[in-house]
C-alpha cells in the first residue's frame, strides 16, 4: 500500500481540503462536513491492481454526500465494496440505509447520490461496473445493504482486502494484474453468494474462487495433523481427484502446498520475539510436525539452516522476520 494522504502532513485549517481533493482523485469527487470537531485527522493508502484497486483509510467523524451535481460534474462509474475497520458508520443510496458494525460489508457506487456518515476506518476494493459479469437488476438488490463479513465468502473476501492493505511486498505490474483478477473474482463470487445466483458466474473465475476458499479452510486447519485430502475435498463437496487437479492447475500438490504453510508458520513463531522461549519442538508440534527430526530435515531443505540456528541468527541480529539472512 502507498500512503497517498496524511493529516499530520498539512496545517490544520488545510487539511480537510487536501482530504477533499485526495478523495476526489483516488476515490470519487464528494463533499465533506466534519462533524464534532474543527480539525480534521486521517490518512489514506491505495493498492492500484490494474483496473482494480484497493484503498484503506482511517479518519475523525465527519459527513459525507455525493450529489447529483457531483455526479454530473464527474462519474468513474465505479463500484465498491467496503467494510468498517473501525468506528460506527451509516450509508444511505438507493433507498437503503446500512448502519454498519466493524467488519461488515457494504456495495455502493458511483454513479447514484449516497450520504455517509463516518468516523474510524474502513477499507475497500473498488471496480469498474461494467467489469462485474452480474446483471446490473441483480446487483441493485445490494446496494447498501450490511452484509455478513465474518463468516463464508464474506470472510474470505474481507481476509483478502485485510491482507492486501497490511501487506508491505512491493508487486510487479503482472503481479498487480494477476491480484486485481483474483479480487474481482472475489467480489463476483461474494455478490452473487449473496443473492444465490453463483451459477452465473463464469468456470475459470468460479475454480479461482475455489482454489481460494480451500487454501483458506486449509490455513485454517493447519493445526491438524490429521487433516487429509478426503476432508479437505468433503468439506467443499468435491471429489479427491479434482481437488488434486485443482492444485496442479497451479503448479503444487495438495501435499507440498500444506507442508509449505506449516513451515511457514514454523519460520514466523521461530522469529517471534514473544516466543522466543518456547521450544523448537513444540511451535514444530504446534504446526503439524510431531516429531522434531522431521520438522529440522524439512526446515533446513527449505531455508539452508537449522531452526535453532534461524532463530538464534534472527534474534542475535534483530532481523526482521523473514527470509534467513
Amino acid at each position: 500500500m502507498e500512503k497517498v494522504f496524511d493529516s499530520n502532513d498539512f496545517p490544520a485549517r488545510d487539511a480537510l481540503s487536501a482530504w477533499e481533493k485526495v478523495t476526489a482523485d483516488a476515490l470519487m469527487p464528494t463533499s465533506f462536513k466534519l462533524i464534532g470537531t474543527d480539525v480534521f485527522r486521517g490518512w489514506f493508502s491505495t493498492m492500484p491492481l490494474s483496473a482494480v484497486q484497493v484503498s484503506t483509510m482511517g479518519y475523525s467523524s465527519y459527513l459525507t454526500r455525493r450529489t447529483p451535481k457531483l455526479i454530473r460534474a464527474s462519474d468513474p462509474k465505479i463500484l465498491a465494496v467496503g467494510f468498517t475497520t473501525a468506528g460506527p458508520h451509516v450509508i444511505e443510496q438507493n433507498r437503503n440505509r446500512a448502519a454498519l458494525r466493524p467488519g461488515e460489508l457494504v456495495l455502493f457506487e458511483s454513479s447514484r447520490p449516497f450520504e455517509t456518515y463516518a468516523d474510524g476506518g474502513n477499507t475497500l476494493i473498488q471496480f469498474p461496473r461494467a467489469l462485474l459479469p452480474l446483471p446490473a437488476r441483480h446487483i441493485n438488490q445490494l446496494i447498501c445493504r450490511a452484509l455478513p463479513g465474518d463468516h463464508g465468502m464474506g470472510r474470505l473476501l474481507r481476509n483478502f482486502l485485510t491482507h492486501l492493505a497490511e501487506d508491505s511486498t512491493s508487486y510487479t505490474p503482472h503481479d498487480a494484474a494477476r491480484l486485481g483478477t483474483v479480487g474481482l473474482d472475489l467480489v463476483t463470487a461474494t455478490l452473487a453468494h449473496f443473492l444465490e445466483r453463483e451459477g452465473d458466474i463464469a468456470s475459470d473465475s468460479r475454480q479461482r474462487v475455489l482454489y481460494m476458499r480451500i487454501t483458506s479452510f486449509i490455513e485454517r486447519h493447519l493445526d491438524d495433523t490429521a487433516l487429509t485430502a478426503g476432508q479437505i475435498a468433503a468439506a467443499h463437496h468435491i471429489s479427491v481427484r479434482s481437488l488434486h487437479r485443482l492444485f496442479q492447475q497451479h503448479g503444487v500438490t495438495v501435499r507440498s502446498w500444506i507442508r509449505g504453510q506449516r513451515l511457514e508458520r514454523c519460520r514466523r513463531d521461530l522469529a517471534d520475539p514473544l516466543k522466543r522461549h518456547v521450544p523448537i519442538h513444540a511451535i514444530a508440534a504446534r504446526w503439524g510436525f510431531p516429531y522434531a527430526a522431521d520438522f529440522t530435515r524439512a526446515f533446513r531443505a527449505l531455508h539452508g539452516i537449522t531452526p535453532s540456528d534461524y532463530r538464534n541468527q534472527v534474534h542475535r541480529h534483530g532481523t526482521q522476520a523473514g527470509t534467513p539472512s
